[in-house]
């Protein structure tokens, strides 16, 4: 039998295959992960609604699909495999199954917006759709909304999954430019040739930081939240930007506008195993520290296994990317178009720096590098904004006294 690839969501007619997680002869299970693919820099898994033996599959990483577009052939549990076909058996009671429910009250069967593609693999799932809440234009259930919820059920009677490993290659061997590669690529290739950049570097004594930090860390991880100077820099980073608000703004070169946001939201550069992904942090001018560590601490470790939902990458206001973690005092970031800004974080380093006594003292330094669309920013603004990121890093519990 063919397996059709399904409405993946709303407005997506294809699609590119990634990798796929089954091989022929492979047995699988309702809701198993079939194959990932990509769509608009966000990769999902497409769920097996049926119980079976793999035949064939049909298409190879790289390749673009089209909705309803056959990707493997397979033979159904307990069915005979023969070249004879088989007519279409008349539709019989199923027996009664155990379905996947939230329990958010009573089922309105009526009101559940979704695409045939969705019922028939709820169907086979044994998904009650009046218990999903969907993620698409009004309410509408879509495919990840479904592979969500088995990948929820399954995870309370499984181990926690892995964080995938990073791939540097194999020395001889030739790797297809595809996928998320492929995309992030495009956009690069787009922002370089479209934004005219130019890059302000400063650095920044967060001595006092480093000590706050300290203090809090025990505290937020007996919540199960990991601290990180990251948050710290979104909380400084959306002060900056109310005091500049050009350069929370995107520019519309078709209508010939800048558009200045009033809404916050901030994209964190994640490097997944497929490539940079950057999850935003949505109205984080709203949350308090511990709000914006445990979104960073999320978005990452979905981003990290290949779970990133396209919900989360869409609509940034402004972008932070750190290689502190890996080293490196500084760098030159590429604008994350349309933004006009983008704010490169490097590492902590204690060195002897002179105070305003001018006596010599230990120090925490940090390298900051931003880079500015100069159409839109020119470099005043760039270094005013740039000083308002280094003084609410500087007075870090000051920036955190509204939240007391």
């Amino acid at each position: 039998m063919d397996f059709k690839l399904p409405e993946l969501g709303e407005g997506v007619y294809e699609a590119e295959a990634v990798r796929w997680l089954v091989q022929p002869g492979e047995t699988v299970k309702p809701g198993q992960g079939l194959l990932e693919v990509l769509t608009d820099k966000a990769t999902m898994e497409v769920p097996a609604p049926f119980a079976g033996t793999i035949d064939r599959l049909l298409v190879e990483a790289g390749q673009k699909l089209a909705i309803g577009q056959a990707i493997l052939q397979y033979q159904e549990r307990g069915a005979a495999k023969t070249e004879a076909k088989i007519e279409p058996a008349k539709e019989t009671p199923a027996a009664p199954r155990k379905t996947l429910q939230r329990d958010n009250g009573p089922p309105t069967r009526a009101a559940v917006k979704a695409a045939p593609s969705v019922r028939m693999m709820a169907r086979k799932l044994g998904i009650d759709l009046a218990h999903i809440e969907g993620s698409g234009p009004g309410g509408r259930i879509l495919i990840d909304d479904l592979s969500r919820q088995v990948s929820s059920f399954s995870a309370r009677s499984q181990a926690p999954a892995k964080t995938p490993t990073e791939d540097y290659g194999t020395p001889g061997t030739r790797v297809k430019f595809a996928g998320l590669r492929r995309k992030i690529a495009e956009h690069m290739v787009a922002s370089k040739q479209t934004i005219p950049h130019y890059t302000y570097v400063d650095e920044c004594d967060v001595t006092d930081l480093v000590r706050l930090r300290e203090s809090l860390k025990e505290m937020f991880a007996a919540k199960g939240i990991k601290l990180t100077y990251l948050a710290f820099i979104v909380k400084a980073v959306v002060a900056a930007l109310r005091e500049v608000p050009i350069v929370n703004a995107t520019l519309n070169e078709k209508a010939g506008e800048i558009v200045l946001h009033d809404q916050y939201h901030i994209g964190v550069a994640v490097a997944a195993p497929g490539g940079l992904i950057v999850p935003v942090v949505r109205d984080a001018d709203k949350k308090s520290l511990f709000e914006i560590a445990r979104d960073i601490d999320r978005l990452s470790t979905d981003a990290r296994q290949g779970k990133a939902r396209l919900e989360d990458l869409k609509g940034g206001t402004f972008t932070v990317t750190s290689i502190g973690n890996i080293g490196g005092l500084f760098a030159t970031p590429i604008i994350n178009h349309p933004e006009v800004g983008i704010l490169g974080v490097g590492k902590i380093v204690r060195r002897p720096v002179y105070d305003e006594h001018g006596q010599v003292k230990p120090a925490d330094m940090l390298y900051l590098s931003f880079s500015f669309d100069h159409r839109v920013l020119d470099g005043a603004i760039g270094a005013t904004f740039g000083n308002a990121v280094l003084r609410h890093l500087q007075n870090a519990a000051v920036m955190l006294m509204g939240e007391a």
